[in-house]
């Protein structure tokens, strides 16, 4: 039995802090930009003949994306009993750079669950992926929802809110800050964060909420960088500041982070006069700032057709459809630190 599963990835935050749920308790959370085009594609094959728990994956290093869909395939056993039992191959392809922010290990962990998924039959609930993916790599991103802006904690697999349809249009020139180099995000110190923090966070969550309902893209980037200027307390960027000067020369409406990466952005608004020189200065600016460019693209892209925009109830859940392509390479490790290659604007 084989089953195939995709998941695509994003280009960092939007938003990300600390919030309160629905019963007021302090909540980590955070709102991803989806990024189309890059994504990992995962083959399970189910192999009735080989020992249950006998397990394996290509390439080997990629132990997250193993261990939830060991987990994944018990689960699938408790929903179908009639499901095959024996050893499990996985297999990942994907072209999502590692260690930048980008969501590569979600990624891998998403598509390996839904790859096993197919196999056995099952239809998993996104709250389902979520709770599993959490367990396999401690805190995941939202790739196993439907694209819509989410705030959604990353420690716990749930949606502390569905904030609207779509954000706002925007287009976005990305890059990479500290020369590409992957970030450790286990690493990194965990942020302090008091009641004045909490509410600065709740401010930003209502702002964005007013942004996605009105579709102001300025404010958008009012969000995205007051965001961005938070995580430096923690990522401390040293290009950060010329990144800023770029954005106020060339008319971007903000800036937006990898809160546990190095890719960054500059966000235009479509609408804005002589969008395109605006955004060829900026190219020009990043690159005398010693900043590399890696891709523009703009909030616009479509909702995969795998993903139908279902209603969202507890967990505001999708369920995932069987995988479809996307261009595939061969992954590298979860802990590779080369410098990462992204493709050139």
């Amino acid at each position: 039995m084989s089953g195939t599963g995709q998941a695509s990835c994003h280009h960092g935050e939007i938003l990300q802090g600390v919030f309160l749920d629905a019963r007021g308790r302090r909540c980590a959370g955070l709102v991803t930009l989806p990024l189309a085009g890059l994504g990992t594609r995962a083959e399970a094959v189910i192999r009735p003949g080989v020992p249950p728990g006998t397990h394996s994956v290509h390439p080997p290093d990629r132990t997250k994306a193993l261990r939830a869909a060991a987990i994944a395939l018990r689960e699938c056993r408790a929903r179908r009993p009639q499901a095959p039992f024996g050893g499990l191959e996985l297999r990942l392809d994907g072209d999502v750079p590692l260690g930048l922010g980008m969501g590569s290990s979600s990624s891998d962990v998403i598509a390996a669950v839904r790859a096993v998924a197919d196999a056995c039959g099952v239809r998993l609930p996104s709250r389902t992926v979520a709770r599993i993916a959490v367990r396999a790599e401690r805190a995941s991103d939202p790739l196993m929802l439907d694209g819509r802006p989410t705030l959604f904690a990353q420690r716990e697999g749930r949606v502390l809110e569905v904030l609207g349809a779509a954000l706002p249009p925007a287009v976005i020139v990305g890059c990479a800050l500290g020369a590409g180099r992957p970030v450790d995000t286990l690493a990194l110190p965990a942020p302090a964060c008091d009641d004045d923090d909490v509410r600065g966070y709740e401010r930003l969550r209502a702002l964005l909420r007013r942004a996605i309902a009105e579709g102001d893209t300025r404010l958008l980037g009012h969000v995205s960088t007051q965001s961005a200027r938070r995580a430096q307390r923690v990522l401390r960027h040293p290009e950060f500041d010329r990144l800023s000067r770029v954005a106020e020369r060339t008319g971007a409406v903000g800036v937006q982070l990898a809160h546990s990466g190095s890719v960054a952005g500059l966000l235009f608004d479509p609408a804005a006069p002589d969008l395109r020189a605006r955004l060829g200065r900026c190219v020009l600016a990043l690159g005398r700032a010693g900043i590399p460019v890696t891709r523009t693209f703009t909030t616009a892209a479509p909702v995969e057709p795998a993903q139908p925009r279902t209603p969202l109830t507890t967990i505001q859940e999708s369920r995932h459809g069987r995988a479809h392509r996307r261009r595939d390479r061969t992954p590298r490790s979860d802990t590779d630190r080369r410098r990462a290659h992204l493709s050139a604007l």
